[in-house]
């Protein structure tokens, strides 16, 4: 897989699952994807991030990684926040969760996520799905400036 490296991009990864963070930061190194990939661990955090807020601000990303079963604020709320704010709202929001639940998949597209991604059980197959996460958004997709 060959990505094209035309400037480092900011991604924001919503999880609170360790071994899926540990993975997703494996799966976009080894692809030599040329990114910035900051880590919240819970809604309430990745909220401040978002808002440039807290210990550790950081840059509005250009694309975040939102899982909807989170600690302190939960993925669905996150969503709907980010996408009623107007410094937000165009920042692209793939989730990507465990949920195969038809009601969150339709509450998510109803809150405007650009994507819906249920997380494989099989670590080969979400492998993949994090490449193609990387090759669509990454080098496919032409993503709004910052």
């Amino acid at each position: 897989m060959k990505y094209k490296l035309y400037k480092s991009v900011e991604v924001l990864l919503v999880e609170d699952n360790p071994g899926d963070v540990r993975l997703i930061q494996e799966v976009f190194k080894e692809a030599k994807i040329r990114n910035i990939l900051h880590v919240a661990r819970d809604g309430e955090e990745a909220m401040q991030m978002l808002r440039l807020e807290g210990d550790n601000p950081t840059r509005v990303p250009d694309l975040i990684l939102l899982d909807l079963n989170l600690p302190k604020k939960d993925g669905r709320d996150v969503l709907k926040e980010i996408k009623k704010d107007d410094s937000l709202k165009c920042i692209p929001v793939v989730v990507l969760t465990s949920s195969i639940r038809d009601e969150d998949l339709i509450e998510t597209y109803k809150n405007n996520a650009n994507c819906y991604i249920a997380k494989p059980a099989d670590l080969d197959h979400l492998i993949k799905v994090v490449q193609n996460i990387g090759e669509f958004w990454l080098d496919i997709v032409k993503l709004p400036p910052r």
